[in-house]
């Protein structure tokens, strides 16, 4: 996909963090994108953020969407098509973290986790699979290095982190065929809200939003003749312990 102008894209927990800075990269080479969250007039409010920040021609649609539920994911896509006509980059973004000790997790702690984290990637490529093959797009999971290397507190996470990475190659695998290229990216530290706290200054020696926004842009536009199937990423210089 070297011109990505009038392409389309949609990214699952995509009104902030992460998602949000995939968003706005895309729309800057003309990429027309869905973001979804389970706030609807997060999501509009978001997309009307992109398109004011992105100062190009490319569209933003916000989609009340659950990436937990099969069905509503189904109906992202659906309303995405609706909307767009098509859709070549699929990015599942969409997660939460809850730690602690085994002692402390609850059932329900995990059952979010992981209907989250690693079911909700599954639903995703699942309901867009049929689109994907039709313009042999790009699935991309946004998985962590949590999906690599376990800590303590971390069990939950790092079974659906884990999860994810593990999926993500199988279905590389499978759709090669189909001319459907899948990445998945493991981002260490990333200035975000994720943990409840807003970034701030004290943030800058992470990995900002518009980094991994970045890299979805150089992965979607390489040579089709090449796959980086998996992707670590770190913060070049963190503070020291």
């Amino acid at each position: 996909m070297k011109d990505l102008k009038n392409k389309v894209a949609l990214i699952t927990g995509g009104s902030k963090g992460i998602g949000y800075g995939v968003a706005l990269s895309l729309m800057k080479q003309g990429v027309n994108v869905a973001i979804t969250s389970r706030d609807e007039a997060r999501a509009k409010e978001a997309a009307k953020d992109l398109e004011k920040a992105a100062k190009s021609s490319a569209k933003a649609l916000g989609v009340k969407a659950d990436v937990r539920k099969y069905d509503s994911q189904q109906a992202a896509v659906k309303q995405v098509l609706s909307e767009f006509g098509q859709l070549d980059i699929v990015v599942a973004n969409a997660g939460l973290g809850h730690f602690g000790s085994i002692e402390e997790l609850t059932p329900e702690q995990w059952q979010e986790t992981i209907d989250t984290n690693l079911s909700g990637v599954f639903y995703t490529i699942k309901s867009s699979l049929e689109a994907l093959k039709k313009s042999e797009g790009y699935f991309i999971s946004i998985s962590s290095l949590a999906g690599t290397n376990f800590f303590a507190g971390g069990s939950a996470y790092n079974a659906s982190k884990f999860g994810v990475t593990g999926f993500t190659q199988a279905v590389m695998l499978d759709l090669r065929a189909h001319n459907i290229k899948v990445s998945t990216i493991m981002p260490g530290s990333v200035s975000t809200n994720f943990n409840g706290n807003e970034p701030d200054s004290s943030d800058a020696w992470k990995i900002q939003i518009e980094d991994i926004g970045e890299l979805v842009v150089d992965l979607v536009k390489m040579n089709e003749r090449t796959l980086p199937s998996k992707i670590e990423v770190r913060p070049t210089m963190p503070p020291s312990k």
